[in-house]
């Protein structure tokens, strides 16, 4: 979906969903919805994709190209940054959580 792309639900719809929302799961369906039980072909964060901000960061040089050095080509050292960054925000939000 793109960007800003998306509309706003109807009264009737808001109302579906509201009345949807508070069903028991007991009252669900599922019989035509056949339970997967082998996830072993699975890709976690398959669809997920967290918006991006585009700025300017100084970063030192050498820094850079450590990680540069390590894509094939050169290609897609950005995004290891960004998951190096992402693995040392998760693991200092889990302490200040725990701490």
């Amino acid at each position: 979906m793109k960007k800003g792309s998306s509309r706003s639900l109807t009264a009737k719809q808001r109302g579906e969903v509201r009345a949807l929302a508070m069903l028991p799961d007991s009252s669900i369906d599922t019989a035509d919805a056949p339970e997967i039980r082998d996830w072993s072909g699975a890709r976690r964060g398959l669809f997920y994709r967290p918006v991006k901000q585009q700025l300017t960061l100084r970063i030192d040089a050498d820094v850079v190209a450590w990680f540069r050095s390590r894509a094939p080509k050169g290609r897609g050292y950005q995004t290891t940054m960004n998951e190096a960054l992402r693995r040392y925000m998760d693991l200092h939000s889990r302490r200040r959580k725990a701490g």
